[in-house]
């Protein structure tokens, strides 16, 4: 039992398999977590591995078990029985039959799709669908609506009947594109997004990424890559800016990278869409982004809020670091005060350098490293 970020309490369970890693395999960054669902186990993995994570739900998931369109959708399914059924997301399938269950409605159901050409869109959805005690009959290799249309349209759907399980938002262009490869599609709505109840956290990493006071943030959903750039508003090219060039990106699947790759921001996935695959990218891609240089006789790694001096883990204040990455793009050059002052929070002076390096040396505990080059400014002998 750990305790959570409110004071509450949540129960956490973590794999062998998850525990792979050193523990320390992420000391020293910050991750930022937009998912809201599984958002616990998600940062107890980080967590688990020494990371500081920052937990900013981009959405929440609404279920609309009651809702009159849910309702209206399964009646339509039940009373002329799809042909083939696409399965969009675990949590919706398990939705849609929960909410069955409640109108006396689960068996029936059950027995249509038993008897439908199912498409499971990723693993979740195909878990899913055979915990059901139903069977899907085929995947999409990349898990893209395209892959499925493509393939269906392949198949042939003319004068059949699609249920498309919605992804918490109508998926226009494939319901169109379906119908104008003659099918008949049923939209069939399990759960919706909103925002957050509360936005302060999700503004807040906005901020942090437009200032690379982070080092990686997760997406879970598309949907999330969406309400987060809107939530950057004027500064949205400055997010999108850092994600191109210092922030990691690390999305659970091609289909949730998609909005960010349009924006030609580079993002990794995982080979599965699961949590413990999710973070072992994170450990495989973070450590591999950070400057090691020997500097006066010491092994001196930069990650996001610390140093690595002799394999010990220093971590540092945002001013300090900023000095130290600025030291360490060019290790022997001589940077002067000025030039270290463009790097501190805006409204700092050269008084301000002089205490981040002080407070630089004295973090780092290693003599030598940073030295003073009198009337010139501060360089790393490296």
């Amino acid at each position: 039992m750990t305790t959570d970020r409110t004071g509450g309490t949540r129960r956490t369970v973590i794999t062998a398999s998850a525990l792979a890693e050193p523990a320390s395999s992420l000391s020293g960054y910050t991750i930022g977590v937009t998912s809201d669902h599984r958002r616990d186990e998600l940062a107890a993995l980080l967590e688990s591995r020494g990371a500081r994570v920052v937990l900013a739900p981009a959405l929440r998931i609404v279920p609309i078990a009651d809702d009159a369109e849910l309702r209206a959708a399964t009646r339509a399914c039940l009373e002329s029985p799809p042909d083939v059924v696409l399965v969009n997301t675990g949590i919706g399938m398990r939705g849609w039959l929960e909410a069955a269950e409640g109108w006396g409605l689960a068996e029936p159901l059950r027995a249509v799709l038993s008897r439908a050409y199912v498409v499971a869109r990723g693993p979740k959805a195909r878990a899913a669908i055979r915990s059901a005690g139903l069977q899907d009959q085929w995947s999409p290799e990349g898990e893209s609506y395209e892959e499925v249309v493509d393939h269906l349209a392949e198949r042939g759907v003319a004068g059949l009947t699609v249920a498309m399980q919605l992804h918490g938002e109508s998926q226009p262009e494939y319901t169109e594109a379906l119908q104008a490869a003659g099918a008949r599609v049923v939209e069939v709505p399990v759960y919706r997004w909103a925002p957050p109840i509360d936005p302060a956290p999700l503004h807040r990493l906005v901020d942090l990424v437009a200032g690379r006071l982070v080092d990686a943030v997760t997406f879970t959903a598309g949907p999330a890559v969406t309400a987060l750039l809107r939530a950057a508003g004027t500064n949205v090219e400055q997010v999108l800016e850092a994600f191109r060039r210092d922030v990691l990106v690390v999305c659970v699947g091609p289909v949730t990278a998609a909005p960010l790759r349009r924006h030609g921001v580079p993002v990794v996935t995982p080979g599965r869409a699961r949590p413990g695959a999710l973070v072992r990218t994170i450990v495989d891609e973070l450590p591999q982004r950070a400057l090691s240089i020997e500097v006066a006789g010491h092994a001196l790694t930069l990650r996001g809020h610390a140093a690595i001096v002799d394999g010990e883990l220093r971590p540092l204040a945002p001013a300090p670091m900023a000095v130290l990455r600025a030291l360490a793009a060019t290790p022997g050059r001589v940077l002067s005060r000025a030039a270290l002052l463009r790097t501190l929070p805006r409204g700092a002076d050269e008084h301000a350098v002089e205490m981040a390096v002080a407070r630089l040396r004295a973090g780092l505990g290693a003599p030598g490293v940073i030295q003073t080059v009198v009337k010139r400014g501060y360089r790393l002998p490296a």
